[in-house]
């Protein structure tokens, strides 16, 4: 499994374009040869795969039951925008015009790697919720989340 790193900010071009940092390019070796997927995200931002993770995610949803209307559903809003990106000759991807108005992205944006995406916010959106009360509450969130969580290593 790919394990991507890092925190990085970004401008859109007036095409929509973004530059691919290099420091995330390096994390994607591939990248030029197979290209990256980009998707809705779960709240307004939009989460870049790629190929092979969203071949994972896209095995995972031909597993769910398509005769149950709530899966059918799920895949749907999951499925929706999903679009190839490829690296142009300047190392920038064409982000659709639909996914950035989605997620309010317009000209500066921030991306931050988690596992084996990324996801993309318009850095004022990100900032906002970074900005909110979570660093205040950071502590109990991780007494909450992690808290007791048996790693199954022996150390707890």
């Amino acid at each position: 499994m790919i394990q991507l790193i890092g925190e990085f900010e970004c401008k859109l071009d007036t095409k929509g374009r973004m530059v691919v940092p290099a420091a995330l390019k390096r994390q994607l070796p591939d990248v030029e040869r197979e290209g990256l997927v980009v998707n809705r995200g779960f709240e307004k931002n939009l989460v870049i795969y790629t190929k092979e993770e969203w071949s994972k995610k896209m095995l995972q949803l031909s597993k769910l039951n398509q005769y149950n209307e709530r899966n059918r559903k799920f895949i749907r809003q999951f499925m929706r925008g999903a679009t190839e990106l490829s690296l142009d000759s300047a190392g920038r991807v064409l982000l659709p015009k639909s996914l950035l108005e989605y997620a309010n992205v317009n000209g500066d944006v921030f991306l931050q790697c988690q596992f084996d995406k990324i996801e993309v916010w318009a850095k004022d959106e990100y900032e906002k919720m970074m900005d909110g009360s979570l660093d205040d509450d950071f502590s109990s969130l991780a007494e909450e989340v992690m808290g007791g969580f048996n790693f199954g290593d022996g150390n707890e």
